[in-house]
């Protein structure tokens, strides 16, 4: 198979009458009816004037009709243009308007964010909860009481007609460099990508999948919604956020058997479940200090996780920022079936990865097959240098932009990923941060801030932080977490407040001393600035760093 409609028509023909994609909960589409408004939507495309190679805007949550939208716009040669539904409306406007974009697929919740000024651009504007074609002007509630009219089905999808290296996508990424930049993706950049997955861990019709991140995002688009259709598996969505309280009674009722998670989501759990429930008892608390019986602590913990999680998952993928290696180490202890992946949207995205209990602490495994790596001009001595990958998952380039796709994209075909990494002698990959976050000390020491951070992230009472270089000194930000703060001060009611912060001041020389006792001389931190608020953070809640560095 050479393109994405292929790719869907094989598991159609297998899996037929299994499912593929619904809410918790609620009848499934299967593979056939899923085919059905694939047709459908590319008929429709179609009459209003789209053809190959024209762009369309892709605008909702997760939900079943966005893979069907998604299939029908590619299966007939269109580009998708699938946006994070956290986008400001100007950003929304920005990237419609840069891409190009002729018609627009928008859920019912997000259609307030399309402003007026678009209307004249787009052919079609179509609700993706109804699949009902919207007028210009309608208000929300006349938009809910829409019926659909995507209706008539295509007999025939030329996919002979859509080449191996036709632009299937192009996807925008907030990033954390501040300027967001069209990726765009190939039909066999993505399927290549799924062949390489596939082999990590074997997949297949009998696997359940929760998603719990954006389609948008290319992490979870071809990891948790090409992989599963390539698969015959099906595919889970929640209604509403993935709070504990939506969260918790969905994994009883799915029992997934694969998801995939930012370090963020399962960090919380073990600070917000895990260790208070160590912490609770004085024995607990003390055991918890020595190896052996961390480990075993641990190991009881990984099980009580496993049934909070519905007791079948086989494989909990982590990928879009650094876990914490406090966390990382539980997991690895408590036998809990994780495993950390490394990619990036211009790679669409896996390039590094293992299967379950087969990684190696801190490290994001061996390149994914189908992809090479490599260590440009590393440090002769430590071995460290920028990621580079070559492989079929490399993007085209940035649309419109040459020059910032030269930068990126060696004549020979080598990714420059950013990263700075090393090998170890088995091929392991180690990631040690950004390039551009790489903070040069007095005397030439290459200090890393996400190590700092990871060390910071660890004391108590921290949520997250972010180490900068301002006027040549090393400071910390760091957001304390108050909710906990504040279970702690209850008792004394009005002045709890009062004492909070007096208590954050005393954190902050206490913190400074315990990072400053555990970094080499030339990264110790030389001054800590409580934020309150949480910093900003991208889809997958990595911190948005530029907005932070200050000269």
């Amino acid at each position: 198979m050479n393109n994405l409609g292929e790719l869907l028509k094989a598991s159609v023909e297998t899996h037929k009458n299994k499912p593929a994609l619904g809410f918790v909960n609620e009848p499934f589409l299967t593979y056939n009816s899923l085919w059905e408004k694939v047709l459908s939507i590319t008929s429709f495309l179609k009459e209003k004037g789209i053809q190959k190679g024209d762009k369309v805007g892709l605008l909702s949550a997760n939900q079943p009709n966005w893979g069907a939208a998604y299939f029908g716009i590619v299966s007939m040669g269109a580009i998708v243009v699938p946006i994070l539904p956290d986008f400001h409306e100007d950003e929304i406007e920005n990237i419609l308007q840069h891409s190009e974009a002729k018609a627009l697929f928008v859920s019912e919740n997000l259609y307030g964010r399309i402003t007026p000024s678009l209307y004249e651009q787009l052919t079609c504007l179509v609700i993706v909860d109804s699949f009902a074609e919207v007028k210009h002007g309608l208000n929300i509630n006349e938009i809910k009481n829409l019926a659909c009219t995507i209706t008539k089905r295509s007999e025939e999808v030329a996919f002979n007609e859509i080449a191996k290296d036709d632009i299937a996508s192009i996807i925008y990424t907030s990033g954390t460099t501040g300027k967001s930049k069209g990726v765009m993706l190939s039909h066999w950049n993505l399927v290549s990508n799924v062949f390489g997955c596939s082999k990590i861990h074997k997949t297949d019709s009998t696997d359940r999948f929760l998603s719990l991140l954006p389609l948008s995002h290319t992490y979870e688009n071809t990891v948790a919604f090409l992989l599963p259709i390539y698969s015959g598996a099906s595919v889970s969505y929640l209604r509403k956020l993935p709070t504990p309280a939506v969260l918790l009674p969905a994994l009883k009722v799915v029992k997934p058997t694969m998801i995939l998670s930012v370090p963020l989501i399962i960090e919380k759990i073990y600070k917000g479940k895990v260790l208070p429930n160590i912490n609770g008892k004085a024995i607990t608390r003390v055991l918890y200090k020595f190896g052996p019986t961390r480990k075993l602590l641990n190991k009881v913990a990984g099980k009580k996780l496993m049934e909070t999680f519905g007791g079948e998952v086989k494989f909990f993928g982590i990928g879009g920022a650094k876990l914490d290696p406090s966390v990382e180490q539980f997991l690895v202890e408590s036998k809990f079936p994780n495993a950390i992946g490394y990619g990036l949207t211009e790679t669409a995205p896996l390039i590094a990865g293992f299967d379950s209990h087969q990684g190696k602490y801190q490290s994001t495994g061996p390149s994914v097959e189908g992809v090479t790596l490599k260590i440009n001009d590393p440090d002769p001595i430590t071995g460290e240098g920028e990621i580079w990958a070559k492989g079929d998952n490399v993007m085209k380039g940035y649309f419109k932009e040459p020059e910032l796709t030269a930068e990126v994209l060696t004549e020979d075909g080598w990714f420059k990923t950013g990263d700075l990494g090393r090998f170890d002698t088995s091929g392991y990959l180690f990631i040690k941060g950004r390039l551009k976050n790489m903070i040069i000390g007095a005397s030439g020491e290459n200090i890393y801030p996400e190590e700092i951070e990871a060390i910071i992230n660890r004391f108590k009472h921290v949520s997250e932080s972010v180490v900068v270089q301002q006027k040549g000194k090393l400071v910390a930000m760091v957001h304390f977490n108050r909710e906990e703060l504040e279970t702690k001060f209850k008792y004394l009611k009005e002045q709890a407040t009062q004492y909070i912060d007096k208590n954050i001041e005393e954190l902050k020389v206490e913190l400074q001393e315990f990072v400053n006792s555990k970094v080499n001389k030339f990264s110790r931190v030389q001054k800590v600035v409580n934020k309150k608020e949480p910093f900003e953070k991208t889809a997958t809640k990595k911190i948005k760093r530029f907005l932070y560095f200050k000269k």
